[in-house]
């Protein structure tokens, strides 16, 4: 799991790019948030073509497209206050034939001016346009070594006048994969001629250093709405009064841009700010940026794939280490808001930094993680319960594995048990009336009906020996009153013989059994082959267990060993029944039949 997530991981940041777009979505949210931060530049003054400038402007020049001379004018009175640029962001191409002395007017200012600056369209298939060689010279665009001596561009430029003042720069709009504008132009490289956009060349023109990128990263400023806006109408109406309104000084040393926000002049475009954003608003900030040098730095591609695979390594170690989900969930709980926070912060600092790709590896790793435990744990309480529903009732390993008590320890432990062992007597004799098939149905009926007894007084089933059963108390699980369990399964196993006996008819009196019972120390676990283990019991007090039972014959159906009539605290009465020599011990054992009482 772990080699497929870092292969996943490799996989996204080199070819598959599934979660840009998420990102893209989630970035655009980090910079709304920070831009609203980033107070618009001084430096810079907008004045719209809005809705507003449209009614008023009606009256005093006619209706839309306007006599060129107003811009003319417009030119001149923010020229008179000594800004440091005006910036055109209205295309102006084809000559007015009906008021040919409104454009020679406005191209005679223009061309005047040596601040103002105009837009020029890369538009249409370049194979169709004006050879570079011929057009780049004389719109200022400079040529490369490598330049293709044929290369084309398809332009639309402004006046042939304005053209001429080189002061031109494109305004093409720079959507990424998504339709979104997160990028603006510095130069567009057309068969190696460098077109410089029009914010490149302001910024170049007040002697501001240019980055080598062909595009820059933006650096949003203000609201959704935008940045403040000044009327157009506002400001040309105040230029044609005798005694000024407006402050004489509203745009010294200040960048002037002059475009259009009316919606019903088409210049709106989608950004991370708005789907609706003023083109002049762009600009705006395209210019502020490559001005100040503030625009952001996206960070390399090898960092969101280095990110994701630190974080799925992280992952992995922390849920190996831990053994459980737990931690690692904590983890990621705590790294998402660290990760948005982090990613908020590089953006002061002017970075924009991956969030949704590695914190998205990072919780799919946690999910593959988590459900590869639970798996594998699954597969192994199944396995427990496979194994341990051989000895103990299946109701009570369920029980067990839910609270996590059963653990399979690849080393048997030692452990303080009470072992049972339960021989039929007469079994011969029984055999001898009955058919192989008969035999192993009896013994069949028999088992299950002694098993479920020692279930239900919490006993572990070890193994049948022949007719024999082997049974312990203690062991998986601790058990404090195990010789008092064991010895009331034993008074009801006895039960269980008187009543099977009624079963048999005949030879029913040769069937009984014999029950001894010894409580100490004994080595508990999965023990034999890795192919075959058994849950079992082995020692001293397993093997002293065993003797006793063989001393029950001609004494008693039941004897226990003075160590599980001690354990047994008063809850039976007990018939002392002589001390006997067992083999393997050099002292006799003093044995005891208990009878029910105070149950």
């Amino acid at each position: 799991m772990l080699a497929l997530l870092l292969a996943l991981a490799l996989l996204e940041g080199g070819v598959l790019h599934a979660l840009r777009p998420l990102e893209h979505r989630f970035q655009d949210f980090l910079i709304r948030e920070h831009a609203v931060s980033r107070k618009p530049d001084p430096g810079i003054a907008l004045v719209s073509i809005d809705e507003r400038s449209l009614n008023n402007m009606n009256p005093l020049v006619g209706g839309w497209p306007w006599p060129r001379a107003a811009y003319a004018d417009i030119i001149a009175g923010i020229e008179a206050e000594k800004p440091a640029a005006i910036v055109f962001d209205i295309l102006v191409t084809d000559p007015d034939r009906v008021r040919p002395d409104s454009d020679a007017y406005f191209t005679a200012t223009a061309s005047q001016s040596r601040i103002t600056f105009f837009p020029i369209l890369q538009s249409g298939d370049n194979a169709d346009g004006a050879l570079l060689s011929k057009a780049g010279p004389l719109l200022g665009f400079r040529k490369l070594p490598d330049a293709e001596p044929n290369a084309r561009i398809n332009l639309l430029i402004p006046l042939n006048a304005l053209a001429a003042t080189r002061r031109v720069g494109l305004i093409n709009f720079l959507p990424d994969a998504d339709g979104i504008g997160r990028r603006y132009w510095v130069h567009m490289n057309v068969g190696g001629w460098l077109l410089p956009s029009l914010p490149a060349r302001v910024a170049d023109a007040l002697g501001h250093t240019l980055p080598k990128s062909n595009s820059v990263l933006l650096n949003w400023r203000g609201q959704a709405q935008g940045w403040p806006h000044v009327s157009f109408s506002d400001v040309y109406a105040d230029f044609q009064r005798q005694h000024r309104q407006r402050p004489a000084d509203e745009f010294r040393n200040k960048i002037v841009i002059i475009g259009a926000s009316a919606a019903g002049l088409g210049d709106l475009r989608p950004t991370p700010l708005s789907s609706t954003y003023p083109g002049i608003d762009i600009m705006a900030t395209a210019i502020s940026n490559l001005v100040r040098g503030d625009y952001l730095h996206r960070a390399p591609v090898v960092s969101d794939v280095l990110a994701s695979l630190i974080l799925i390594l992280l992952l992995a170690w922390l849920m190996r280490r831990s053994r459980g989900a737990l931690l690692g969930g904590i983890g990621m709980a705590v790294l998402t808001p660290l990760g948005i926070a982090g990613g908020y912060a590089a953006l002061s600092a002017g970075w924009l930094v991956p969030v949704i790709e590695p914190l998205g590896f990072g919780w799919l790793a946690y999910i593959a993680f988590a459900l590869e435990d639970y798996v594998q744990e699954r597969r192994t309480r199944q396995r427990a319960v496979g194994m341990f529903g051989r000895f103990i009732d299946p109701r009570v390993v369920n029980q067990l594995i839910q609270h996590g008590d059963i653990a399979l320890r690849s080393e048997p432990q030692s452990r303080d048990i009470t072992v049972l062992f339960s021989d039929i007597r007469g079994f011969t004799t029984l055999s001898e009336t009955r058919t192989p098939e008969e035999i192993v149905s009896i013994l069949n009926r028999y088992f299950s009906r002694q098993v479920a007894v020692i279930w239900r007084h919490g006993g572990t089933v070890d193994k049948f020996i022949g007719d024999c059963i082997m049974a312990f108390w203690g062991a998986p699980v601790a058990d404090a009153d195990q010789a008092r369990h064991a010895v009331a399964a034993a008074l009801e196993m006895s039960d269980v013989v008187d009543e099977f006996r009624k079963e048999l008819a005949d030879n029913s009196a040769a069937f009984d059994i014999g029950i001894g019972i010894h409580t100490g120390p004994a080595v508990v676990g999965f023990m034999g082959a890795p192919g075959k283990l058994d849950y079992t019991a082995i020692g001293d007090t397993v093997n002293l267990g065993s003797r006793i039972e063989s001393q029950t014959k001609g004494v008693a159906r039941i004897l226990v060993s003075a160590a599980t009539r001690e354990r047994c605290d008063g809850h039976f009465d007990f018939i002392e029944r002589g001390t006997y020599k067992v083999k393997g011990r050099a002292q006799p054992v003093q044995l005891f039949e208990p009878k029910k009482s105070n149950l």
